[in-house]
């Protein structure tokens, strides 16, 4: 698989505001799936020096959940030419171990190997964590591939999402809700009382919070930005601190149409 991979990254046709070829991306996300399926990074095209981060700490391969074979009931990737990047959200309802993942690759341009690997990795006791749940949600929606001419820009995807995380800090922002738009948060689901008018629109935090060590996949072709990120506050044994989180968000026609959120807790259920 890696020596595929390789020769998709080097002999694709690339435009020239392009950083990586599509197929190339997508074919690396399909390997990753089965090495994380298999329990076996090996299949990956690391870099020598690649670092591995899980729920934000730098941690041995060997001893990740990337390691462990992990049954995967449904995935969603993202491909972001112009970075260099991929994004994998993996379901795991079924396997003996559940978990809902999601992972971030970033590549070297010139090589194809992968640089860096983020994971955030959600399990029983994180954020409202229910794989069946989300597993059943995530299966109705609709994430078909934009047509061209209907796509929003990198800028509009971006700032969507940037909108979402800021009223978070300030109620009075604007943020580009659609209608209907669904909140799926680890298992919580918020467009099943009413899935044609829900506007996941949401009250304000107990306190002002603000957002940061954002990192960013976009994908045009499905109109979709995830972001790792510091949740601040919600973990109740260190409300100064923060732990990880992100949020995958569809954006259809300048609206935000999904959001997918998982945050990882230090106490069952962050304390609250």
């Amino acid at each position: 698989m890696k020596a595929t991979f390789s020769s998709l990254f080097l002999s694709g046709v690339v435009s020239a505001a392009t950083t990586c070829p599509r197929s190339a991306l997508q074919a690396l996300t399909e390997t990753y799936i089965k090495a994380q399926t298999l329990g076996d990074p090996s299949l990956l095209p690391l870099s020598p020096n690649a670092t591995y981060l899980e729920n934000d700490k730098t941690t041995s391969i060997s001893k990740s959940v990337l390691s462990q074979p992990v049954t995967v009931d449904f995935n969603r990737s993202l491909h972001d030419t112009t970075q260099c990047a991929t994004f994998t959200e993996l379901t795991a309802a079924t396997s003996e171990h559940p978990y809902v993942i999601h992972t971030r690759m970033l590549l070297s341009s010139a090589s194809g190997e992968i640089t860096r690997v983020e994971s955030v990795v959600t399990d029983a006791g994180d954020w409202a964590f229910n794989a069946t749940a989300h597993l059943f949600y995530t299966q109705q929606e609709t994430w078909d591939p934009i047509p061209e001419t209907a796509r929003d820009t990198r800028e509009t995807i971006r700032a969507a999402g940037d909108a979402y995380l800021n009223q978070w800090g300030n109620v009075n922002l604007s943020v580009p809700l659609g209608t209907p738009c669904s909140r799926l948060e680890g298992g919580v689901y918020t467009g099943q009382s009413d899935p044609e008018g829900n506007t996941c629109a949401m009250g304000a935090f107990p306190q002002p919070l603000k957002v940061g060590n954002r990192r960013y996949v976009i994908d045009e072709e499905y109109g979709a930005v995830d972001i790792f990120n510091a949740f601040p506050w919600l973990e109740a044994s260190k409300p100064n601190g923060s732990v990880p989180s992100t949020n995958l968000i569809r954006v259809e026609g300048g609206l935000i149409r999904y959001i997918h959120e998982v945050t990882v807790c230090e106490t069952p259920q962050c304390g609250r």
